[in-house]
């Protein structure tokens, strides 16, 4: 008898100046946000599943008739998907605020701006300096855990805390990839990016910091046409 092949280990490559290779059976599924009367983001929805298989190939330029999957356009844009996203470790560029129990860690610069870190009344970065109050200290944990991209983390005597999140690729309506899991994601230049439960990939074409997500989408007005 053969030795059944093993099968692959999820993860996802990106193509130079081109599509993100998504290998391993990762699951494909669709996520909006939920937000309050004030446009307040509460909470996350999972709107249906697109897409499992062994491996297939997500738009990066922002240009494809079939998003989230890529149909070619980047050859005929020219698309420039020049990577300039940081390798080295987030913890080594995050800012600190130090609370009570807890410590916020805060990168902006790979921030895609979901907007779960604050409401009209308050945010995250204030919030801190109250959290000897154990209520205010829940509430800012489970904010920072909405955040998609990772850009807020926080630390409970020194050590990481991080939602159990599963192995998969979720398409924010009208926004980036949301990585999840511990996904490896290797540039196109071969080197890898830190291996992190949280990671959002720009899918609008326009990032500053390609493959991971800036912000820029909603700059650009950048909007899903769904297959």
């Amino acid at each position: 008898m053969s030795t059944p092949t093993p099968p692959e280990t999820p993860r996802i490559t990106v193509q130079a100046n081109g599509p993100y290779l998504v290998l391993g059976g990762l699951p494909l599924r669709r996520k909006r946000a939920v937000v309050s009367e004030h446009a307040e983001p509460l909470a996350w929805r999972t709107e249906d599943v697109v897409h499992i298989s062994p491996g297939y190939a997500l738009c990066r330029c922002g240009g494809s008739a079939n998003k989230p999957f890529c149909d070619g356009t980047h050859k005929g844009a020219d698309f420039d998907g020049t990577e300039a996203a940081p390798t080295d470790r987030y913890r080594n560029r995050a800012k600190r605020y130090p609370g009570t129990g807890i410590t916020v860690l805060d990168d902006r610069r790979i921030c895609e701006h979901a907007g779960f870190c604050g409401n009209r009344l308050t945010n995250v970065w204030k919030m801190t300096g109250s959290t000897d109050d154990s209520a205010v200290r829940g509430q800012v944990m489970s904010m920072i855990e909405r955040c998609p991209s990772g850009a807020l983390s926080y630390e409970v005597e020194g050590e990481a805390v991080e939602p159990d999140l599963p192995a998969q690729v979720s398409v924010i309506a009208d926004g980036p990839l949301w990585v999840t899991g511990c996904v490896p994601v290797e540039r196109s230049d071969g080197q890898a990016l830190e291996t992190r439960n949280r990671v959002t990939l720009c899918r609008c074409g326009g990032s500053s910091i390609k493959p991971l997500c800036d912000g820029t989408h909603k700059e650009i007005g950048f909007r899903d046409t769904p297959p």
